[in-house]
């Protein structure tokens, strides 16, 4: 069983989705946060079955939020690289690459 890790980066992503989800209307933040665990669950249920994009880094898609969760398999650790927008520039999550 692998164990989720995030980075102090990831956390600062989630915080702002969170707060601009909330921003827009009252508990929508919370269902963000409701669907990035969803995605959580998914990735530690099955890290494999996400294609590599590049470096050894996969992709889960959040399932009602235009979002994504960038995530690398490092032994027994699934570490979470970045939670960003899919209109992001895709290169925002490669500085950070394990």
């Amino acid at each position: 069983m692998y164990r989720l890790v995030s980075q102090p980066d990831t956390d600062l992503d989630v915080e702002t989705a969170f707060a601009w989800y909330e921003a827009q209307r009252e508990g929508l933040g919370f269902g963000f946060l409701y669907e990035l665990r969803n995605a959580y669950d998914r990735i530690v249920s099955g890290p494999t079955r996400y294609r590599v994009l590049r470096d050894g880094v996969r992709r889960v898609l959040l399932r009602r939020f235009p979002y994504a969760a960038y995530f690398a398999i490092e032994s027994d650790a699934l570490v979470v690289l970045a939670v960003l927008h899919i209109a992001r520039d895709p290169t925002a999550w490669q500085s950070r690459a394990t």
